[in-house]
């Protein structure tokens, strides 16, 4: 039997999932595969490289460099987070990720990103670290109207949480069979039409089924979530999420704020593993 992670995105909520792959990871505990969408998929990435606290660790670090998050960042490179900062010369020069135990690792790793001129989400497998799979990572986490539209592989891409924001239904047709899937809402949350559409329409007006996917995102993602319910009553998968909405917004420069959303992610986990090892037959 296989056995498969899912990490949600949700920009800096995804530090709540950092806290919860971080007790994963001290607790020993290996996946066959694992995929990850937008934050799930920038944060993700350091499991199969094996790196703990790597994530909050830089975050906190860097959240007041300008370089890193800030509108003029975004005014000036069109990212509001800094593509060669966060993408290069963090992990290259900065706060070193393990290239190496990533590439020999026997953890599959998927991203998942949105192909702008159709509007499809778009799978990739990441079988080594290196430029071209950072950028796949870069296209997963680049949000609309806060990114450019990355080209990699031969399309445009932004990011996979417009098109498939929690891939179960993917990990399950890869097959794995059964899932831990990491959400950064509530269980009971409910997603609500997009108000930025308006602005939308005239930024991604050369994409109409760009438009269309985010238009439709609500359905798509809350589809997703009475999926996953069916999915866990079947005993397939078991969910992680908050008990309660994350203290926190898309843009977050208050360390404490962050190392608090970490710490719910960590207790979470913290109070779920044995339930957690038990699901993944662990003895």
């Amino acid at each position: 039997m296989k056995y498969g992670l899912v990490m949600e995105g949700g920009a800096m909520r995804g530090l709540f999932t950092a806290g919860v792959i971080d007790v994963l990871m001290e607790n020993e505990i290996t996946f066959d595969g694992a995929v990850g969408v937008s934050a799930g998929a920038a944060f993700g990435c350091n499991y199969k490289s094996n790196q703990p606290r790597r994530v909050i660790r830089y975050n906190t670090r860097f959240c007041h460099d300008k370089r890193f998050c800030s509108v003029s960042s975004l005014v000036k490179t069109g990212d509001m987070f800094g593509a060669d900062f966060c993408y290069h010369e963090i992990p290259n020069k900065l706060d070193i990720f393990d290239y190496k135990t990533f590439n020999e690792s026997p953890m599959e790793f998927y991203v998942v990103c949105t192909d702008v001129t159709t509007g499809k989400p778009v799978y990739r497998r990441c079988r080594v670290a290196d430029d071209n799979e950072l950028e796949w990572i870069r296209a997963s986490a680049s949000m609309p109207l806060a990114s450019r539209i990355v080209e990699v592989g031969g399309m445009k891409l932004l990011d996979g949480g417009i098109s498939d924001s929690i891939p179960l239904k993917f990990m399950e047709k890869t097959g794995y069979e059964k899932n831990v899937v990491i959400l950064t809402q509530p269980r009971n949350y409910v997603k609500k039409k997009n108000n930025i559409i308006p602005l939308m329409k005239i930024a991604m007006r050369k994409y109409p089924q760009l438009i269309n996917a985010m238009k439709n995102r609500h359905i798509m993602y809350n589809d997703e979530l009475k999926y996953i319910r069916s999915s866990e009553q079947q005993g397939k998968a078991y969910v992680i999420a908050p008990d309660e909405k994350l203290p926190v917004g898309h843009i977050e420069h208050n360390q404490d704020i962050l190392l608090e959303v970490y710490r719910i992610g960590r207790m979470t986990a913290m109070n779920k593993i044995n339930e957690i090892k038990e699901f993944l037959d662990i003895k």
